[in-house]
């Protein structure tokens, strides 16, 4: 069996991880949207952004929000 995503919200993500702010996370989302969906690190329900924790984890210590806007 796969293995399930485990969503959380903006808040949810930021109260486990206070490492992360809101308005950091609000922002790479804004700015990097279609390369966090692509890679199943955030999806959406509705209006509502939710994040998959281990794929966004995995995507920040790749490196992908190292440059968050503009082109990089």
């Amino acid at each position: 069996m796969q293995d399930l995503p485990e969503y959380l919200t903006v808040k949810q993500f930021t109260e486990k991880h206070p490492a992360f702010t809101a308005g950091g996370l609000r922002s790479a989302i804004y700015w990097k949207h279609e390369t966090l969906e692509k890679s199943g690190a955030i999806s959406h329900l509705c209006r509502r952004v939710l994040i998959n924790e281990p794929e966004f984890l995995r995507f920040v210590q790749s490196g992908g929000l190292r440059s968050v806007r503009g082109a990089a």
